[in-house]
């Protein structure tokens, strides 16, 4: 699948939710491989944010990312649209610290990407696949965030309050094509009871009851009561039973679980990549999401690249007979035997390593290793097939190899090992030229890679 972006710019405007001012922010086509960032246009040199896990500096009522002085907060709705809308690339211009908080949801962002429409972009989306039990949880508050492996990317949340208002809720979405219609229109919420100190704390200077769910569940004199709503800037209440204060009914019965499960999404956007897998948030804030992120992030950062999907269940897309009829090699110089995933980009072939090699008579009898020129011959071939992938009538022509560059060993490979090959075109083919990057694995650690430089040429 393809990298997206907005076809073209669109605008929202709206006050701040922390800061009460006057806010607009600016949505703008990006290039394929720019992500998500931030321009604070009010500021001097114009500073641009990355919207990476790494940049979050404060997580309370809001997710905050900076950049030396410069922050953007409340970033988390916006950022929930563009994910679920599978935008990859976006620049937002703001002249303000925050976005506007419009009706506290992210609907209206959502409308507007819809509006404007996305496009795909040339480069491959760079999907960070689950393949193992991942967790973060937070001992004091009983909060956690587990992710599963899965072939499609879904999200749960179950929250619980001790409130008689707002207990125990849960929240799910199975498709995010379904996010504008069964999440992005859930609004933020907050306790009568947390108002005054956040109030006192110099936060919620926009809140009021068009953009958020005032949850009503501790009883108070109507005095204060009545000072929270001058607090807040909202006519006086008279509150006689605990519940919801709107000016809006609710959207969903579980409006505040699906809430916290658009923050969900919002906050896992941070991790630069679209996420393939099962997320299961208990109890989930801006904390203990953005500190899922980063630790995704670290694990993106620890590997250059993953592992290919291996499924010997699944038929190859070539087997070794289709193979031989590409390539011009024979035993024992074939070492491809089958490849099972190929588009324009990219291509992935296989290699079982049995004892039965002919090379492991001499390297090394008593401790038999695959020899490294061997690897990178393999990967060669597998980038052979690629690039013959790209001319008509394939038959015709044959790749011969002009340079190999950055050669690394990690990892020793020996009998019963399956080597999976991942090769990706660095550059356009250009004069029958192309270059190559390749990995070879065997299971999630690279044992070798490789830089390639191949011309196609026609036989005699």
């Amino acid at each position: 699948m393809k990298q997206r972006t907005i076809k073209e710019s669109f605008s929202v405007s709206g006050k701040g939710l922390h800061t009460g001012l006057a806010i607009k922010a600016t949505f703008c086509p990006a290039p394929a491989g720019h992500g998500y960032k931030f321009k604070r246009i009010d500021l001097e040199d114009a500073p641009v944010i990355d919207a990476v896990a790494e940049n979050v500096v404060e997580t309370q009522r809001g997710t905050v990312i900076a950049r030396g002085d410069a922050k953007v907060s409340t970033i988390e709705h916006a950022l929930a649209a563009l994910y679920a809308a599978g935008v990859d690339n976006c620049l937002i211009e703001v002249n303000a610290p925050e976005l506007p908080i419009l009706d506290g949801s992210a609907i209206e962002y959502a409308q507007k990407i819809e509006e404007v429409g996305v496009e795909e972009q040339a480069e491959e989306k760079d999907y960070y696949i689950v393949k193992q039990k991942m967790e973060v949880v937070d001992e004091k508050t009983g909060a956690s965030i587990i992710a599963l492996p899965d072939e499609d990317f879904s999200v749960e949340t179950m929250i619980e309050f001790n409130s008689p208002v707002l207990s125990n809720q849960f929240a799910m979405l199975g498709n995010i094509d379904k996010f504008k219609d069964e999440i992005a229109a859930s609004r933020t919420f907050v306790f009568v009871r947390e108002v005054e100190p956040l109030v006192s704390n110099n936060l919620i200077k926009g809140g009021d009851l068009d953009n958020a769910i005032v949850i009503y569940d501790s009883p108070m004199s109507q005095e204060n009561l009545d000072k929270l709503a001058d607090l807040m800037g909202v006519p006086h209440k008279n509150v006689s039973e605990l519940g919801y204060i709107n000016n809006k009914p609710l959207v969903y019965d579980n409006e505040p679980a699906r809430h916290k499960l658009l923050d969900v999404l919002g906050d896992i956007a941070l991790i630069g990549r679209p996420l393939k897998g099962r997320i299961i948030a208990v109890r989930p804030g801006h904390t203990i999401n953005t500190t899922f992120s980063k630790m995704v992030r670290r694990e993106i950062k620890r590997q250059d690249i993953q592992a290919p999907i291996y499924n010997p269940n699944v038929a190859p897309l070539m087997d070794v007979n289709k193979i031989r009829e590409l390539l011009p090699h024979r035993y024992p110089f074939l070492l491809v035997d089958k490849v099972i995933e190929k588009d324009e980009q990219h291509i992935v072939g296989v290699k079982n390593v049995s004892v039965n090699e002919p090379f492991f008579q001499g390297h090394f009898p008593q401790e038999p290793v695959m020899p490294g020129v061997l690897q990178v011959e393999a990967m060669a071939q597998v980038g052979g097939l690629l690039v013959l992938s790209t001319v008509d009538d394939p038959k015709k022509y044959s790749t011969y190899f002009m340079k190999i560059d950055n050669v690394k060993f990690r990892q020793k490979v020996v009998p019963g090992d399956t080597l999976v090959f991942h090769l990706s075109l660095m550059s356009e083919i250009r004069r029958g030229c192309a270059v190559m990057k390749g990995y070879a694995f065997v299971g999630e650690k690279i044992v070798s890679e490789a830089e390639f430089m191949a011309q196609i040429v026609k036989n005699k």
